[in-house]
This record gives C-alpha cells, sequence and structure tokens, in this order.
C-alpha cells in the first residue's frame, strides 16, 4: 500500500505542470452529447427540457414539452417536468397543478419531495407539494436499497425527504430456540449530502437471513416491500449462487419491468457495469440528481434493490459524456471531482473504495471463494491516441496488480465498464482496443504470476455476447458482457466478428451461477431477456482456466 501512495504522488508531482497549459487537464471537453438537439429516446427527452430550463430558455423548453404531450398526452414525466418549468415562471398554482396530474398519471409521489431540490424550490409553499413533504418526513423517499454484504456485514442506502435520524434495525430471521438477535445503526441525513445515507451493521453471521426495517426520527415505516438480504457465504467457503449483471440502463418506463425480471431468478447479488443511469452533463450536479432520482423512484427498482445487494460502477455515460476520459489529475477537471464523484458515492453503497481518501470507484469483494475485481475505467483515464495512453492510471493499475497477486478464489472475475475484447467495437479506440499496450500488461501479469481462474466481465455495448480470448501458451480469457439492461437504443450482433453468441433483439442481462462445490467447479452465463426468456449460455469449467 505504501507503494501504491508514493506512485500516485510522484505521479501527481510530476504531472501538476501540466494542468496549466490545459484547463481540462487532459479530459475531453465535457459538451453535454444531446447537446440542444431533440431527441426522442425516452431517457433524453426530459433531460433536454431540463437543460433548457437550467439555461434559462423557458420558451423552448415550454414548446419541446408540449410538441411531445401531443404525441404522449398520458406521460407522467411530461406532465412533471411541466410543474418545474411553470414554477420558474413564476406560475405556481399550473405547476402544482401539473404535479397533482403528474401523480394521477403514475409519477411516484416521492419524485415531488426528492426535486431535485433547486428547480422545485419555487413551488415548495404550494398546498400540494407541502402535502407530500409532510407525508415524506416520517418514511423513506427513495429506498432501502441493499448496497455491499459480506459474510459479516451489510450496508442500507435511504434518502429522506427531510433532515432526519434514521435507524436500520436487523433481526435475524428463522431462529427456533433463542430470542431474536438484533442490530441497530443510526446516523443522520443532511441536505449536504442530498439527504441520503448509508448505514453500515457489522458483526453478522455468515450465510444467514436478516430481516430490517427503517425508523425516521423514531417512526418506525411501513414496509411495502420485502425488506431483507442474506449475508455472503464465509470467505473461502466452496458455493454456489447466481449473480445478475449488466449495464446501459437509461430511464424508459415502459421497460422498468426489468427490474422484476431480474427479481422473479432470485440472484444472490446484482453487479451494474456502467451507464447506470445516463447523465452526460457532468457539470450539472441538478441533472446528475434528476437523472438517479427518478430512478430510484420507480416500484420495479425499489422491490429488487430492496433485499438484492447491489455493487456498481460507473461508465462514460455516468461519469462525463460519450466516450469520455476524465484525464490524469484528481481534481483537474474540477467537475469530476466536485460534481461526478461525490453524487456517484451519494447515491450507492458500494464497499470502501480502494482509491482510499482519493476519488476513483475501484473496490474488490467476495461471495465464499469467488473474487470480484471492480475497476475504474474513466476516471484517469487520457486520451486513447495521446502518448503512452492508460485507461485505468498508474496508482490503480498498481493496485490492480497487488491486488491480483493476492487473490486466492477458485475464480477471479475482473469487472470492467468496457469489453476487453477488441472486437466488440470494430475499430473504436473507446474500449481496451484504445488502450493495447495497457492490457497486454495486465495479461501478461496475469501469465507471469501464473495467476489462474481469472474471468472477465464488461458492459458497455447494448447486446449481450460471449467471448474467447486465447492467448499464446497459457489459457484463454473468457468475457461475459452484457449492456442493454433497459435501454432502446441498440448495436448491432457480433457473431461475425468472433463472438461465441450475441443478442439484441430485446432487452437482456447476464445470469452468471457458480457452482465452486464440483470436483471441477464451474461458471455458467446465460442471457436471459426482459421476458424472462432464457436465449444463449456458456458453460466454463475451472478446469479450461489452469
Amino acid at each position: 500500500m505504501k507503494l501504491i501512495v508514493c506512485q500516485f504522488l510522484c505521479f501527481a508531482i510530476l504531472s501538476a505542470a501540466a494542468v496549466a497549459d490545459d484547463a481540462l487537464g487532459g479530459a475531453k471537453p465535457p459538451v453535454p452529447d444531446m447537446s440542444l438537439k431533440r431527441d426522442w429516446q425516452y431517457k433524453r427527452v426530459h433531460q433536454l427540457a431540463l437543460r433548457y430550463i437550467l439555461l434559462g430558455r423557458l420558451d423552448e423548453a415550454d414548446s419541446f414539452l408540449h410538441d411531445y404531450l401531443k404525441e404522449h398526452p398520458d406521460d407522467a414525466e411530461t406532465y412533471y417536468m411541466l410543474g418545474v418549468l411553470a414554477g420558474q415562471r413564476g406560475e405556481l398554482d399550473q405547476g402544482s397543478g401539473y404535479l397533482e396530474k403528474a401523480v394521477e398519471l403514475g409519477l411516484p409521489p416521492g419524485r415531488i419531495v426528492a426535486g431535485p431540490r433547486e428547480v422545485m424550490q419555487p413551488l415548495a409553499e404550494t398546498a400540494f407539494v407541502k402535502q407530500q413533504m409532510s407525508h415524506f418526513a416520517k418514511t423513506v423517499v427513495h429506498g432501502p436499497l441493499v448496497g455491499e454484504v459480506t459474510d459479516t456485514s451489510a450496508s442500507i442506502w435511504v434518502r429522506t425527504g427531510v433532515p432526519s435520524s434514521v435507524t436500520v434495525k436487523l433481526t435475524q430471521t428463522g431462529l427456533k430456540d433463542r430470542p431474536k438477535a438484533t442490530w441497530r445503526k443510526e446516523a443522520e441525513t443532511s441536505a449536504n449530502s442530498d439527504f441520503t445515507g448509508v448505514y453500515q451493521l457489522h458483526g453478522l453471521t455468515p450465510d444467514t437471513r436478516y430481516q430490517y426495517q427503517v425508523v425516521i426520527d423514531g417512526n418506525e415505516t411501513e414496509a411495502s416491500i420485502d425488506q431483507y438480504f442474506r449475508t455472503m457465504p464465509a470467505v473461502g467457503t466452496p458455493s454456489k449462487f447466481s449473480l445478475a449483471f449488466g449495464g446501459g440502463a437509461g430511464y424508459v418506463p415502459e421497460n422498468e419491468r426489468m427490474w422484476d425480471t431480474i427479481d422473479s431468478l432470485g440472484p444472490r447479488l446484482m453487479l451494474l457495469l456502467g451507464d447506470n443511469v445516463y447523465i452526460d452533463d457532468p457539470e450539472s450536479p441538478v441533472m446528475q440528481q434528476y437523472t438517479y432520482q427518478r430512478r430510484q423512484s420507480r416500484p420495479e427498482w425499489r422491490r429488487l434493490t430492496a433485499h438484492t445487494p447491489t455493487f456498481t460502477i460507473w461508465d462514460d455515460h455516468d461519469f462525463s459524456v460519450n466516450d469520455s476520459w476524465g484525464g490524469p489529475h484528481v481534481d483537474v477537471p474540477r467537475w469530476k471531482f466536485d460534481y461526478s464523484w461525490p453524487i456517484f458515492q451519494q447515491n450507492w453503497a458500494n464497499p470502501r473504495y480502494e482509491s482510499g481518501n482519493r476519488p476513483g470507484c475501484w473496490y474488490t469483494f467476495n461471495v465464499g471463494d469467488v473474487d470480484f475485481v471492480m475497476l475504474d475505467c474513466r476516471y484517469y483515464r487520457t486520451d486513447p491516441e495521446g502518448d503512452a495512453p492508460t485507461m485505468l492510471g498508474p496508482v490503480q493499475l498498481a493496485w490492480l496488480k497487488q491486488t491480483l497477486q493476492g487473490l486466492s478464489g477458485t475464480f477471479k472475475v475482473i469487472c470492467s465498464s468496457v469489453p476487453f475484447d477488441y472486437r466488440t467495437k470494430g475499430d473504436s479506440l473507446d474500449t481496451w482496443n484504445g488502450y493495447k499496450s495497457e492490457r497486454d500488461e495486465i495479461f501478461n501479469f496475469i501469465t507471469e504470476n501464473k495467476i489462474e481462474g481469472v474471468l472477465l466481465m464488461s458492459a458497455d455495448r447494448h447486446r449481450s455476447d460471449a467471448w474467447r480470448i486465447d492467448r499464446a501458451g497459457t489459457y484463454p480469457l473468457y468475457e461475459f458482457n452484457s449492456s442493454r439492461l433497459t435501454n432502446q437504443h441498440v448495436h448491432e450482433t457480433m457473431e461475425k466478428a468472433g463472438a461465441i453468441f450475441s443478442y439484441n433483439a430485446k432487452q437482456s442481462f447476464g445470469l452468471v451461477e457458480f457452482d465452486t462445490t464440483a470436483d471441477d467447479p464451474t461458471v455458467k452465463y446465460t442471457v436471459i431477456n426482459i421476458d424472462g426468456e432464457r436465449v444463449d449460455d456458456l458453460t466454463v469449467q475451472r478446469s479450461e482456466l489452469n
């Protein structure tokens, strides 16, 4: 660890002088991808309207929203945004009426409370908004979401409507001959964290189910969804479990049922590997908050994440804009340090980031005897056409090598937000295709140090694929790639490029089933679409990865 810190400090000192020559510090300019053009992908429609509002171009926002409403007269999100617009114009009665209409059409009422507060403030004293604020003063607005769960601990995330004292209480279930054991964790929420909090509970028993309850200012909230989780098997213990993974989860109401489809299969955990919400506006905290909040309000999402441990990393559309790189510096450009990173942290309950006090969403965790390594492929990425481009940056790369050397799991899963296989995106430099020397360095390190059992998982491409990366003189690396959880936009299939299989007909995710109890442990990757149909699958035996 001392070596990594030293490398970081040396790199920072040597590179600091370059900042003066480039206000962005080597990052891609953060011009919002959607710009100010009409885009009828649902995930973009109301973001564009909000951008008009934030720029003070209220008439253009009005025209755009009413044009959309002509084609979609019952769209709740459009009425919500019309309410925000009316508030900015000082038309408070009309704004309140639009918000009421939005809720009548199915908008979760927690959206009225969550905000974003900055644009909802003009409507704060209207009777309807005050009514919602009063209701949500005693219950959660968003969540509860189960984040990191280990064999002996768990983290629960919530958002409240007002500054609150929040307690999470756990009860161990299934006890017959002794009193119920309980655990509790209390902390405050405040405006500084957008009224979110993460509650970590320790001293739990491996592979055990717990019920939990959220208490706000002494008021026990009613659980309208199943609030429980199961701790992971003890570290190093052979086990059978499944996980769901994917990316490409733009907000599309008709596709939010995907979260129920995943829930119906009961995965032990879920990995979201980037493009989780599609913000594409790194300089606007309001846009970032808005984009997170509309997903967090969905009942399908809340049902799944109330009992499914969820681990996340980000990709370009969550971090900055399409195909972006953040540059080598910690706090240049300022938006990545001041907005993107803290807001990402506020909206998830991941394990402790291995970047320490520095930004960067890289970390490891275990499920029994399976190790997971999560990478940050954006914060310190440099221009792929520059000199000696890096996707990870020197500190994360050193950490990755050190981490891989210390892993002992039967399978070791490296998770990247972009594909490792060069064939996945043609000649694009946004995947590891643009960082070949660094990928070679990682793969060679695995070979030279005789690290066995490595698998790759990734997202980014709007389809679900399986790939095999053959390597001279050693075992192949299999890559499971999936990134069309809810997106409308789709990418072409890649069988002609050499994929083992490739699916894009419907939204889909990957179900990955591990069995390390067998004499020859296995991992099975199955593509399942939004309707619950099993499409393709691939089984890899541990003996293939020696």
